[in-house]
């Protein structure tokens, strides 16, 4: 399923100077499609990580989208643009428009798609769905293994709502199927879900996290307090479906877990284009971007010292959890169990007409900078290899996030003990 899943970095200022003039500017008139191109090229330059290989000559008549397209590289696979004011222009997805995801899966010589996750207090839930139940038709077509492409794009623009036949896996067979219906609305931010486990005089905590949000370190701060009061010695990180977020909390989240930083630590380096040019962070610098963050002072009381931590991974863990995993490694031996991750190693911010009242709709998501771990080490777009790979499909049905028996917790507790 393909998801473009931006990763806000609203806090390094770029120089205000004029963009240089090395093209030969057009002048169109004031609303037209031209001159709102015009902005979207102007705005690229000046920011856009890959600047320097667009086209000089671009063809100014397309359609702004078409026309924003041929401006990126080939190398980029996250950027994007969206009218405010028309809903078609932006990327929907099963999370967005009813709050669940789905892996498609052949066992047995039978296609279906599984539900891997449905969100807390989402349409879907509400309508009975649950994580491992399986998928065999959507509004009446059969899932086959010619025809998953069509599947998607009817699951995300078939309209609401979306009937679903779902069944349950019984020893290889597909029992008690039924149909359930789901509508359209909207999901909200998702619980941080946490778990200690003892095994063998081991205290494990267990923390699962859907998305970095903003506000987010108060209640990761309750977290560790928890974890620390109890005297936890392991700490597993579930970051299998987190597609990242905002860079304070996720920077929040590593400065409580490994031995020996401080707040001065570097933490992140971010490399633009020749107008942003290279920025050094330390942990204190990036959790201040939240303005309702703790001290860091506050964080580090909670810190539970580990030499180890281990992070739960698949293709779902991108951007800000990807940070987590690279950005942790100068401090802490990190060991990644289940798949490889997205490979989302840039950052961006939004891009929008700042005059008031606005005169263009649209809203440009570029990449803007590259990100690289206090020991410079980065360039990860392939994807960050597990050290130990596992399948969270390997065993079915899959277990609810959380339980001990599914497969990637129970490889962490294993691996632990």
């Amino acid at each position: 399923m393909k998801i473009y899943s931006l990763l806000f970095v609203v806090f390094i200022l770029l120089s205000c100077n004029r963009i240089e003039d090395d093209y030969d500017r057009p002048d169109f008139g004031e609303g037209s499609t031209e001159a709102v191109n015009l902005w979207v090229q102007d705005s690229m330059k000046r920011y856009y990580y890959w600047a320097a290989n667009m086209p000089s000559k671009p063809d100014y008549s397309l359609p702004t989208k078409s026309f924003f397209k041929t401006l990126l590289s080939p190398e980029d696979r996250f950027s994007g643009i969206v009218d405010k004011n028309d809903a078609s222009t932006y990327t929907k997805t099963t999370r967005s428009l009813y709050g669940f995801d789905y892996s498609f899966l052949q066992e047995n010589g039978k296609t279906f798609a599984t539900t891997k996750l449905v969100m807390k207090n989402s349409p879907a839930q509400n309508s009975g769905l649950q994580r491992g139940f399986i998928i065999t038709k959507i509004n009446g077509t059969e899932i086959t293994s010619g025809n998953k492409d069509q599947i998607e794009s009817m699951m995300t623009s078939s309209g609401s709502p979306m009937k679903l036949t779902v069944g349950s896996w019984n020893g290889g067979n597909i029992v008690n199927i039924s149909d359930v219906e789901i509508y359209q609305s909207f999901t909200f931010d998702q619980p941080l879900v946490s778990k200690i486990f003892e095994k063998n005089g081991k205290k494990i905590a267990y923390l699962y996290i859907y998305s970095f949000q903003n506000g987010q370190i108060q209640a990761l701060l309750s977290k560790f307090t928890e974890f620390k009061s109890a005297g936890v010695t392991d700490l597993i990180l579930d970051l299998r479906y987190n597609y990242g977020g905002i860079l304070a909390s996720s920077t929040a989240l590593c400065a409580m877990i490994p031995s020996g930083i401080s707040g001065n630590s570097p933490f992140i380096i971010y490399k633009g284009n020749k107008n942003g040019g290279e920025v050094k962070l330390t942990f204190a610098q990036q959790i201040a971007y939240d303005k309702s963050a703790p001290s860091f002072n506050t964080l580090l009381n909670q810190n539970l010292g580990l030499s180890k931590v281990y992070i739960l991974t698949t293709a779902s863990t991108a951007s800000a959890s990807e940070t987590v995993i690279n950005n942790l490694k100068p401090y802490i031996q990190v060991i990644q169990i289940g798949e490889k991750t997205m490979g989302k190693d840039m950052s961006g911010w939004d891009i929008s007409d700042q005059r008031k009242p606005p005169k263009i709709t649209w809203q440009i998501h570029p990449m803007i900078y590259k990100l690289f771990n206090a020991e410079n080490t980065g360039n990860y777009s392939s994807g960050l290899l597990p050290d130990i790979p596992v399948n969270e499909f390997e065993s079915l049905p899959i277990l609810d996030i959380g339980n001990p028996e599914e497969t990637l917790l129970k490889k962490a507790l294993q691996t632990i003990n």
